[in-house]
């Protein structure tokens, strides 16, 4: 009987419920879904870059514009690979609510607290952990 009371605390590390569960997950879902908006914005602005830097027009000829015009794309080619890696983050999250791991510090291995988790759903680290990071 010990045993089984055993594995099944193995199955769930999270110190949240189902229905807590379910509430972070819909966060995240819904950040999720802005943050694909906003990476094919950000991909729509670099083909459109691309393609004006390729077209001969008064400006291309200007130096100063020319160098404006590059530090644009490569501002949004930044934001592009930072929005990619939230969305990464956000499906690892995902996971953690999937095998019941979500919530859980990394480092201290105690439970993060609710607010932050909606502040920051795809975090690993507690307000203590992060404090003592820095």
């Amino acid at each position: 009987m010990a045993a089984a009371k055993e594995s099944k605390n193995d199955e769930r590390v999270s110190p949240y419920n189902d229905e807590e569960l379910e509430y972070f997950r819909e966060i995240i879902i819904k950040k999720r879904d802005e943050a694909e908006q906003e990476l094919t914005t950000l991909q729509n602005l670099l083909r459109e870059s691309m393609e004006n830097a390729s077209d001969e027009s008064a400006y291309s000829f200007h130096m100063a514009d020319a160098g404006t015009d590059a530090q644009e794309r490569e501002k949004t080619y930044m934001l592009f690979n930072r929005t990619k890696k939230f969305i990464r983050y956000l499906d690892e999250a995902l996971k953690r609510i999937e095998n019941k791991t979500y919530g859980v510090c990394k480092v201290t291995g105690k439970k993060i607290a609710k607010g932050r988790l909606e502040a920051v759903p795809h975090t690993q680290l507690s307000i203590e952990a992060k404090l003592k990071r820095r």
